[in-house]
């Protein structure tokens, strides 16, 4: 099963059309996977170098501060316990890893889904290819005016292109990948998605 959109050239005029692949761009989107994915892809961002020094990381404290009996305090081993100023922290952050695992079948439901509302939304754009000669913002910046796009875009290349992701670095909200690199936290956090033909045809091929 298939679905056709619009294929443009980079000049902004339509060349025809393209088939979709219903299997990954015309489901119905599961809205729990793609919050789950997302969840995972953000938590194995974070560094997790958060600490915090326990009674036993700071530093003195070796010498109980006064004898156990007859002084009418309370009784106290350390000046560097929890209860002190300056004593260690209790309960605190400790280095750690936010990851998580998510079966491969839920992260593939993510990305489809993920695309399929971008199809749905007539939010992607199909270019059959962009290049250029040299890296000049001003050309790539003509290319998303020609394509009539003024969102957050996410720009998918077949391959690692770097006259185009050189052109696009300065500009600021658009978003240069390729299509091995196609992840979900890109995909929901762009409005656009503008994808050529070549790359489009690969991620059918992995995801399909």
């Amino acid at each position: 099963m298939t679905t056709s959109v619009a294929l443009y050239k980079q000049d902004g005029s339509q060349n025809g059309t393209v088939d979709l692949n219903a299997d990954v761009f015309g489901i119905e989107p599961n809205q729990n996977a793609i919050y789950d994915a997302v969840l995972r892809q953000r938590a194995s961002l974070r560094q997790g170098t958060h600490a915090v020094k326990n009674r036993s990381a700071v530093s003195g404290g070796g010498k109980k501060p006064w004898r156990q009996k007859g002084t009418g305090r309370a009784r106290q081993g350390s000046i560097r316990s929890p209860q002190w100023r300056g004593g260690g922290i209790v309960f605190g952050p400790t280095p750690r890893s936010y990851s998580f695992k998510l079966p491969r079948k839920v992260r593939q439901l993510a990305i489809k889904s993920a695309l399929s509302e971008k199809v749905a939304d007539d939010k992607l754009v199909v270019v059959d290819s962009i290049s250029f000669d040299k890296p000049k913002t001003k050309e790539f910046t003509a290319v998303l005016a020609n394509l009539k796009v003024a969102e957050k875009t996410l720009l998918v290349l077949d391959k690692d292109n770097e006259n185009v992701a050189l052109s696009a670095r300065n500009i600021a909200n658009v978003t240069v990948t390729n299509a091995a690199n196609v992840n979900i936290l890109d995909v929901v956090n762009n409005d656009k998605l503008v994808i050529t033909q070549s790359a489009l045809s690969q991620v059918e091929e992995v995801l399909a």
